[in-house]
């Protein structure tokens, strides 16, 4: 791809400022297993977050032609792999990239799920929803594997079952924010299946008929977690320790969706500190 941008014509603006991005990055993405890890994976660790965390503010929030931007940042992406990148974030990601000699794919799904949100605002079936998070959310998990150099096939494929679960239980909680920025991801086969309607999500609080929609995708993410919860027994040390925080990090917030009986459009559903702890420390002491 080529571009005669030479400046970032948009990411640099106020709300995409670096220091904003890498502070949403951490406190958003990070476990607490996190805490336990060196200087240096952390600063890694942000420094991918921080990526996938500007790409996403792009193509949610940036005003113009987020497509140009887009594409923008995928040539910023190839200077940081073979030159000097522009966008700050870029610059500190490029010393990660190196060092770990990290695969530039992961980098480029990630960007590609922004393009598809500016153009799919709906998903037909389930199976295409997964194709989605095969962009948006597994590319993550294959990273950070890289960083812990604990990047197998088999690690891989477990960890896209982890990361497509987290993605799910994020869009079920997000219901209504989703609704109102135009995007549905509840799949269109299951919205039928259960007679909702587009007047029930926009409401302001979750219908009998929405609720035991989002129980049935809340069941289904659990059982995808559970299935690349095995991960955490095939790791070792402190890469364990940040899988399992993940895992349990998901169970804990599909807890928290079942005991707010799936009430997602009066408020957000969260798990407290306390109880993702203790869920990232079950996920340890079973290692699934």
């Amino acid at each position: 791809m080529s571009s005669t941008v030479t400046q970032p014509p948009g990411p640099s603006a106020p709300q995409f400022s670096p220091e904003t991005i890498l502070l949403r990055a951490s406190t958003e993405n990070f476990p607490v297993a996190m805490r336990i890890l060196t200087r240096q994976t952390r600063a890694d660790l942000v420094a991918i977050y921080g990526f996938a965390r500007l790409v996403d503010e792009i193509g949610d929030e940036a005003a113009g032609d987020r497509l140009v931007l887009l594409d923008w940042l995928e040539d910023d992406l190839e200077r940081a792999f073979e030159s000097v990148p522009q966008h700050p974030l870029l610059v500190r990601l490029a010393g990660t990239i190196r060092r770990l000699n990290l695969p530039r794919d992961p980098f480029v799904r990630l960007i590609e799920a922004n393009r598809r949100d500016q153009v799919q605002t709906r998903y037909a079936t389930f199976a295409d929803l997964l194709d989605y998070c095969r962009l948006s959310a597994n590319p993550v998990g294959e990273l950070v594997l890289h960083v812990f150099g604990a990047a197998t096939p088999e690690r891989i494929a477990l960890s896209d079952s982890v990361c497509s679960a987290l993605q799910l239980i994020e869009h079920w909680q997000d219901v209504g924010e989703d609704f109102a920025r135009g995007r549905v991801y509840l799949p269109e086969e299951d919205l039928e299946r259960f007679g909702v309607t587009a007047e029930e999500l926009a409401a302001s609080r979750a219908s009998e008929r929405l609720r035991r929609l989002l129980a049935f995708e809340v069941e289904r993410a659990g059982a995808l977690l559970d299935q690349g919860a095995p991960l955490v027994r095939l790791l070792e040390g402190r890469a364990r320790f940040a899988i399992a925080g993940y895992v349990g990090g998901g169970r804990a917030t599909i807890a928290a969706l079942v005991n707010s009986d799936y009430e997602v459009l009066a408020g957000l559903p969260r798990a407290g500190r306390m109880r993702r702890f203790q869920a990232a420390f079950d996920a340890l002491r079973s290692g699934s």
